[in-house]
């Protein structure tokens, strides 16, 4: 198995692995028919990263401290937010993170 683990202050936080083999390991569990339906009711509920302004506003966050949670200049945050910028799937993921929204997928 091609498994990826990703740690967060040295402990293992996620395993990332090829779609197929997340796919057998459901069917060998018996979960295989749910996933479809779970996955399209996710992202129904995922916000749009054209809303990150607005989100990181509700949360009463400043667009510096967001920056320096995620790791990225606050510039780079100002492109992301006006869209002048597609941040890539590890920056997604952090921004879901630190403003508490289910994480964005790579969009085209």
């Amino acid at each position: 198995m091609n498994v990826q683990v990703i740690e967060r202050d040295g402990q293992p936080e996620y395993a990332v692995l090829p779609w197929s083999q997340y796919q057998a390991l459901l069917q060998a569990a018996g979960r295989a028919p749910e996933v479809a339906a779970v996955a399209l009711a996710v992202d129904a509920c995922k916000p749009a990263l054209s809303q990150l302004t607005a989100l990181r506003e509700a949360k009463g966050m400043s667009a510096e401290q967001l920056a320096r949670n995620v790791g990225i200049s606050p510039h780079y945050l100002g492109m992301i937010e006006s869209g002048e910028r597609q941040p890539d799937a590890a920056i997604q993921r952090a921004l879901a993170w630190h403003l508490g929204v289910d994480g964005w997928e790579a969009q085209p």
